[in-house]
């Protein structure tokens, strides 16, 4: 027997904002649900533009692997005549993405258009599920002979660890599993703060009680001396704060202000006292407030900030008698108040080193060392010809040498460039060694070392020569002359440095400024919170605990929120702006889980580390103009087991474009600075100098106070990128087989046509042959209409939210990588037994290859994903773009003669270099600016 279908389940909730169409301003709506060749209908509200159902649906899925679409159409429902009833909108839902029964949730879906022509505005509020069928009872056995009794009690009857239910019905589909998919979150208070204050209309409203402790006068005195050590403490609900101790006053003054979260609320007074420490005893009792929550004052910036006020402080029961009075402000205010950074904050735990900072990215510069020649070398053995090399040291960790075997002598000539990447401000000395080879032995014989500064070392934007220089070299005996060296030294700022991988970067500008471009807008991010976090360390009394924070990277700002301790579910709230420079571009968010929080109490311990909890990237040309995009992303990491779901991200997003020309004019324009083409850098350092630019951004961003990590600018920056991995070269494999999918595609389309497998449309094949035969001048420009009519057609099919990492891409899917050795591999940073250094060897030389493979493989995926982009709308306004220009191009096409525009073409691809421009041609720039999948690889 068959075991009976999966189901699934949709309720239909209500709709809002509908398009009135009965003529008098109202409409009669009705929905109809059409899934699998089945058709169910719900109830007609009458004349109501925001109708409410609350009725649920259920259909059988037949086909696991294949499950198809639900489509919900809305009309109007026309009471008498023969005219049929008004399409009001349609939603289509995939049902490979509907989530599993228990984790739906109501989600408002905005309504799609049927046509071209169609007037539709408003959004229809579901929840939709899946149920798997229940295992069927086992079938009756027939009776057997009872076993003799043991004598050993049973247990009470119930499932035991041999009792499983029988196997379920794998999911065959080949997309990703629900939960490791992007879904849309609605935000009932998004943008509830805009009346406060702008930069908050992002995120959720916060409410906190603020309490600024100004200053107090006449406290009484508990010691010898005739004075006291005063500090405050305020409790309210399950929350508590202490100010710091102003030592010997009567008079004290502190200036301190405490943010208290609603959600640590809950008693109906606010405690403020003031007491007096004592280093031997317990703290004596200067006085105490209480206030009623309830009659605390709101305040809504950009109102002026309460004023303080003096309260007499007063005896409590059992204390002895006090004086003195305390000048206070209270307020319930929300995160938007001016106050809330630099207060002490109750869901950051009170530390002032969790709160949210802001950091910049130092000035990188590309160093070009080039090595011409040296003169006068003195050999350290006087009997034989020097082979003089030169080893050019910066910092410990970049060392470039130039050496060619056929150099040999005192006088050598090399003329080899160098480049070093170095961070403003300067502080690195330039060390070049002459060396000689004498054997396997290496002997200095010279070094110069020089500052790197403006009046050694020359600036320049293009690529004109700069001055060159001798420099007389040094050695350990002064009295003796070892030589020169002719050097010409420059910093190039006509260059983007590349600290990020250039399938995912945030920023394209050159490091000098003088050369960079204005802005095309503004990008808002509202970092909101985080779901169902996973414990990451054991917190107080032994239990999983998680103190997270999230960072957040675009271009050379860095941000990072406030963590909140002990919470698997923490809210931040925060929204943060960026100017664009470049649409083609990428966001990056990173959440952590802070390590240096012990029971509640920040700490400083070495060797620890903050732990990567997961990361999103958001392509800002996938993103529409001023609409905000609120989705909750789920955050996957790779483990030793496969892809493993570590939470959620809730996020909003808003890309602002100043000017639509000026943003569509930057997709002709090349991606990076022009001396990227006039002086390109050679392949293999580009590498090089990015992993070394990375490194030197972790270091000077590790120095900050707080310090932004070491290990979280390289998960930021992705430095393992370009370690050898089987689930990467994977991958990039099946993006190939993905792009010659559609090639394959219209060869079975033609072989269908040859065996006259549909035979009207092979007649329509042949007729449309003919007449490309006969008027070979309409070929072209019907191939570009065509082209239009597929990319006006895909329109409807674009998508609604952000791209986002895919598990399924990355080799993940929803099963774990069956085998483990491959992860294992990936995992494995030292590979091979250290004994064994012949095997060790070659098996680094195997997986360097096989690098260079990867990134090939990666690099031709790229290209393909970047035409099918063109018409897949995945960049609205590249998509835009292409399919404007192939509407004119079609016209253009249609009234010139095809002979015109052959030769017009063939004359400009064979024209002189004289007439050719260094820079890419037009088309080129587009097409490398279009979006690929590269950046949804974990």
């Amino acid at each position: 027997m068959a075991p009976p279908p999966r189901k699934l389940v949709v309720e239909v909730v209500s709709a809002r904002n509908l398009m009135p169409k009965d003529g008098s301003g109202s409409a009669s709506a009705y929905c109809t649900l059409d899934y699998d060749g089945n058709r169910r209908k719900t109830n007609t509200k009458m004349r109501d533009l925001n109708p409410t159902w609350g009725q649920k649906f259920d259909f059988a899925i037949s086909d696991i692997m294949n499950p198809g679409a639900l489509e919900i159409n809305i009309y109007n429902e026309r009471k008498g005549g023969t005219r049929r009833n008004n399409f009001l909108g349609r939603v289509t839902i995939k049902v490979a993405d509907v989530v599993k029964q228990g984790q739906e949730a109501l989600q408002w879906l905005r309504l799609d258009k049927r046509g071209l022509f169609s007037h539709v505005k408003g959004e229809l509020g579901l929840k939709v599920w899946y149920e798997d069928p229940k295992p069927a009872p086992p079938p009756p056995q027939e009776a057997k002979p009872k076993p003799p009794p043991k004598e050993e009690a049973k247990p009470p009857p119930g499932p035991g660890p041999e009792d499983k239910p029988p196997e379920q019905p794998k999911n065959l589909s080949t997309v990703a599993p629900a939960e490791f998919q992007i879904r849309d979150v609605v935000q009932r208070n998004l943008g509830a703060a805009v009346e406060y204050n702008h930069n908050y209309d992002l995120v959720e409203p916060m409410t906190y009680l603020y309490v600024r402790v100004v200053k107090a006068r006449k406290l009484a005195a508990k010691d010898a001396n005739g004075t006291s050590d005063p500090y405050v403490k305020i409790a309210v609900g399950d929350a508590n704060a202490k100010s710091k101790i102003i030592p010997k006053n009567l008079d004290p003054e502190w200036n301190q202000v405490f943010a208290f979260s609603k959600e640590k609320l809950h008693g109906p007074l606010l405690e403020i006292s003031v007491w007096d420490a004592d280093m031997v005893g317990p703290d004596d009792f200067l006085g105490a407030l209480s206030f009623e929550l309830a009659e605390i004052p709101t305040r809504k910036p950009p109102e002026s900030p309460l004023a303080p006020q003096w309260y007499k402080l007063e005896e409590r029961p059992g204390k002895t008698r006090v004086k003195g009075d305390i000048m206070l402000a209270l307020w319930m205010g929300t995160q938007a108040d001016e106050a809330f950074q630099e207060a002490w904050q109750s869901d950051t735990g009170g530390h002032a080193h969790f709160r949210s900072k802001v950091y910049l990215s130092p000035k990188l510069w590309y160093l070009r060392v080039n090595i011409i020649e040296a003169q006068d070398l003195l050999p350290p053995d006087k009997g034989r010809l020097p082979e003089p090399f030169v080893e050019v040291q910066l910092g410990s960790l970049q060392i470039l040498r130039v050496h060619k075997g056929d150099v040999k002598g005192v006088n050598p000539q090399w003329n080899k460039d160098l480049m070093f990447v170095v961070a403003e401000p300067f502080e690195e000395l330039l060390v070049i060694l002459v060396k000689d080879r004498v054997g396997n032995k290496e002997e200095i014989m010279g070094q110069v070392k020089l500052p790197l500064s403006p009046q050694v070392i020359h600036r320049r934007i293009d690529g004109r020569s700069v001055p060159s220089t001798w420099h007389v070299l040094d050695s350990t005996d002064k009295n003796v002359f070892r030589g020169r060296i002719h050097l010409r030294l420059s910093f190039d700022g006509g260059y983007h440095v590349l600290d990020e991988s250039p399938d995912f970067s945030s920023c394209n500008r050159p490091t000098a400024k003088q050369l960079w471009k204005a802005s095309l807008g503004v990008l808002e991010l509202g970092i909101i919170g985080a779901n169902n976090l996973l414990p990451m360390h054991n917190g107080t009394g032994g239990r999983g605990n998680t103190d997270a924070y999230c960072v957040a990277k675009y271009g050379q700002k860095w941000v990072r929120t406030r963590t909140i301790t002990e919470s698997f579910n923490p809210k931040w709230n925060e929204q943060y702006t960026w100017e664009v420079y470049d649409p083609c571009t990428v966001l990056t968010v990173g959440v952590f889980d802070n390590r240096h929080v012990n029971n509640g109490v920040a700490q400083k311990a070495a060797g620890v580390k903050d732990t990567p909890i997961g990361k999103i990237r958001i392509r800002l040309s996938t993103l529409e103009s001023d609409r905000v995009y609120t989705n909750a992303y789920p955050l996957l990491v790779v483990t030793a087991s496969g892809i493993k779901k570590m939470g959620e991200l809730e996020c909003s997003v808003r890309f602002s474009c100043i000017s639509t020309v000026n943003c569509m004019q930057a997709y002709l324009q090349p991606p990076l600075p022009r001396m990227h083409y006039f002086h390109p850098l050679e392949l293999g350092d580009v590498e090089n100098l990015r992993i070394a630019a990375m490194n030197l951004v972790a270091s000077r961003l590790a120095r900050s106070e707080p310090p932004l990590r070491q290990e979280v600018v390289q998960f930021m920056l992705d430095t393992e990128s370009h370690r050898w991995s089987m689930r990467r070269s994977k991958a990039n494999y099946f993006r190939i087989a993905n792009v010659l999918h559609g090639v394959f595609a219209v060869a079975k389309w033609f072989e269908d046509i040859c065996r006259w497998k549909n035979p009207v449309t092979t007649v329509l094949v042949h007729i449309l042959y003919l007449i490309l035969v006969w008027y070979p001048e309409l070929m072209l420009p019907t191939v570009f209409l065509y082209m239009f009519l597929i990319g006006a057609w895909n329109y409807r099919l674009r998508s609604r939210s952000p791209p986002f990492m895919d598990s399924k891409l990355s080799q993940g899917g929803e099963e774990p990588i069956r085998d483990l050795d491959e992860l294992e591999e990936e995992f494995n940073v030292v590979t091979g037994n250290k004994t064994e250094q012949v095997l060790k060897q070659r098996y680094e030389r195997l997986r360097g290859f096989a690098g260079r493979i990867q990134n090939f493989l990666g690099s031709a995926a790229t290209q393909g994903e970047r035409l099918q982009a063109l018409l897949s709308w995945r960049d609205p306004r590249a998509t835009s773009i292409f399919v404007t220009f192939c509407l004119v191009a079609a016209i253009v096409l249609y009234v010139t003669p095809f002979r015109v525009v052959a030769v017009l073409l063939g004359v400009y691809v064979l024209r002189h270099p004289k007439f050719r421009d260094p820079l890419p041609a037009v088309p080129l720039n587009f097409f490398r600016r279009l979006p690929s999948l590269s950046d949804r690889i974990l």
